[in-house]
């Protein structure tokens, strides 16, 4: 079987109530668990959550909530992963679902398309690994990158390419933060991420937009009425 898995906390402190907030006319979750649907990859599409106004959300906008998700992994620093085996766990042992591929998908990921879903499954399959996850590129060279010293000033990262040109230098991509399908065994055993056992899948930069501060959430809905627009 396969699992889609949100992971919605109430606790958000930069954005209250992040993941329940109204993004472009409706919770921002509810466009991860509309995709979620939509792909057509999921035999069930859970939503983990230690709060009951976004439990309450996510059931009526079509996911279950068939548990509420424990303290020690309701807090700023649960990772990704605890919370995703323990999900694993719960479904198998109190819902009697042998699971397979499991899907992280983020709340607050609304540019996720359920092609993009669909695209992660097929690359995890085709490649036997243990994780596929969108990734896109920087849109400077992250090589010519600088910093602001304790007095002030300016230093570069790698002082050596200040006279590389960009387009000698190696494209380098980030993490999209939208999901991450992995094998059960892989969450389960706690596997990093980010190696050589993952699969990129590459998505165009106006569809990726990390979504952490006020200022994040006012350029995301900007970026997403802009493509709307686009595609009429």
């Amino acid at each position: 079987m396969k699992l889609a898995v949100i992971p919605a906390r109430g606790g958000s402190k930069r954005i209250p109530r992040k993941n329940i907030r109204l993004f472009c006319g409706k919770p921002i979750m509810a466009w991860s668990i509309g995709a979620a649907h939509d792909s057509g990859c999921f035999d069930r599409i859970i939503v983990s959550t230690d709060d009951e106004e976004i439990a309450s959300v996510a059931r009526a906008h079509g996911a279950e909530v068939p548990f509420m998700r424990p303290p020690e992994l309701s807090n700023g620093h649960a990772g990704t992963q605890a919370v995703i085996a323990h999900a694993i766990q719960w479904v198998e042992e109190n819902l009697g679902d042998t699971l397979v591929e499991v899907c992280c998908l983020y709340a607050t990921a609304p540019f996720v398309r359920a092609s993009d879903l669909q695209e992660g499954l097929d690359a995890l399959r085709a490649n036997k690994c243990g994780f596929a996850f969108p990734v896109t590129t920087y849109p400077y060279p992250i090589q010519r990158a600088v910093r602001i010293t304790e007095a002030g000033r300016v230093a570069m990262f790698n002082p050596q390419h200040f006279e590389t040109r960009s387009q000698d230098l190696e494209i380098a991509y980030h993490d999209a933060g939208q999901f991450y399908w992995g094998r059960k065994e892989a969450w389960l055993d706690g596997r990093p991420i980010f190696s050589n056992e993952s699969v990129p899948i590459l998505l165009p930069r106006e569809r990726v937009q990390d979504i952490d501060t006020p200022e994040d959430w006012e350029i995301a809905e900007l970026m997403y009425n802009a493509l709307q627009a686009s595609r009429l």
